[in-house]
């Protein structure tokens, strides 16, 4: 079990990693976005290039940060029954839907989309718009990241098991990147300017001197 714990540490480690610079991803894709807004406005014209890039953009970085998302347990979930049931009970219905659901739909995607990324990448498929882009780069965001959702849900399904062995934490709890000495200093900080905000209200609020 221990192996595998190492695993899944290894795992949650790269789905880190990725989701931490998914975001440049967005941040190039509303630059363009807003250039292209620009050139269009001052100069009337624009490029179907500049167009079908932003959604590329969008496209890899919705996709590979499904991993991450999972990593955080941000997805939507429907807790109006999960979450009147019991912390093992819970567990029981994550690994069912790990094993059952989550790892079939990745693999199926996996088998459907690899063959016709390396046939557009064969074939040079470019955009039927007029100066667009070759299509393989964002077809191959698929493979990539439910390969990554994918990854994610099989360490998802090891910290559960652990965890209904005995030798692995609670794995239902809100993860958090802070220690608990960040979270400390972070807690002090908000405390401290509540204080200051509570001072200056009391200073404002108090009688001006008679002369």
């Amino acid at each position: 079990m221990q192996g595998l714990l190492k695993l899944s540490r290894a795992i949650d480690w790269l789905n880190a990693q990725v989701g931490k610079y998914a975001i440049w991803l967005i941040l190039a894709a509303t630059a363009i976005s807003a250039i292209n807004a620009i050139v269009r406005k001052v100069f009337n014209t624009s490029s179907n290039a500049f167009l079908e890039v932003q959604w590329y953009l969008f496209a890899w970085s919705f996709l590979i940060a499904a991993g991450y998302t999972l990593l955080h347990r941000e997805h939507v979930r429907i807790d109006v029954v999960n979450s009147r049931l019991s912390k093992r009970k819970q567990v029981w219905i994550d690994i069912i839907g790990f094993t059952c659901f989550l790892t079939p739909l990745c693999i199926t995607v996996l088998y459907l989309s690899t063959p016709v990324v390396l046939q557009m990448y064969n074939s040079g498929e470019t955009s039927g718009n007029s100066g667009g882009l070759i299509r393989w780069p964002v077809w191959a965001a698929l493979p990539v990241g439910f390969s990554l959702l994918m990854l994610q849900g099989w360490s998802e399904l090891i910290k559960r098991i652990a965890f209904l062995r005995g030798e692995g934490p609670d794995p239902m709890g809100r993860l958090t990147d802070k220690t608990a000495e960040a979270e400390l200093i972070e807690a002090l900080r908000l405390q401290a300017e509540v204080d200051a905000a509570k001072a200056a209200a009391a200073a404002g609020s108090a009688p001006k001197p008679q002369h």
